[in-house]
């Protein structure tokens, strides 16, 4: 399952994403908002991180004007390692290379015809381990130091 959420500025495209999703057949749990009506992003997105977190839901995908201020957010929770996206090409290697459980996509910035590809790579691609895998150990310790 995934989470998915958004604020005003990725509301519509939160909407035509779960139509994707509902075509390909992965089940996702929308955590809001449900309108353009302004709202801020942390209220969204902090219960679809969690839901990674607690293992309810495996990824997430957060949706705002930019995608910038959900991935800042997003990155502040243990565990959760996400990045904002803007093609096909970043899509698969933030898995491939970050193991991102989480993607972050700027609603003002691109329409569906270009989230697609971007969730197809990232959501078809599998960490390639290696030394890739020592990266993300470095960052654990970090999070320990850091996040108590």
């Amino acid at each position: 399952m995934i989470a998915i959420a958004a604020d005003h500025g990725g509301y519509a495209l939160k909407e035509e994403v779960k139509k994707y999703l509902e075509e390909v057949g992965i089940e996702y749990k929308d955590f809001g908002t449900d309108s353009e009506e302004r709202t801020d992003y942390p209220v969204h997105a902090k219960p679809a991180i969690e839901a990674v977190q607690n293992k309810e839901c495996e990824k997430a995908i957060l949706i705002c004007g930019t995608g910038f201020g959900m991935t800042i957010f997003a990155n502040k929770f243990k565990g959760i390692y996400c990045a904002s996206c803007w093609n096909e090409d970043v899509g698969r290697l933030l898995k491939e290379h970050n193991n991102a459980n989480v993607i972050a996509l700027p609603g003002r910035f691109i329409n569906i015809s270009q989230a697609v590809p971007i969730l197809r790579a990232w959501l078809g691609s599998e960490f390639l381990a290696g030394r890739y895998t020592e990266r993300l150990q470095m960052i654990e310790e970090i999070e320990k130091e850091n996040m108590k």
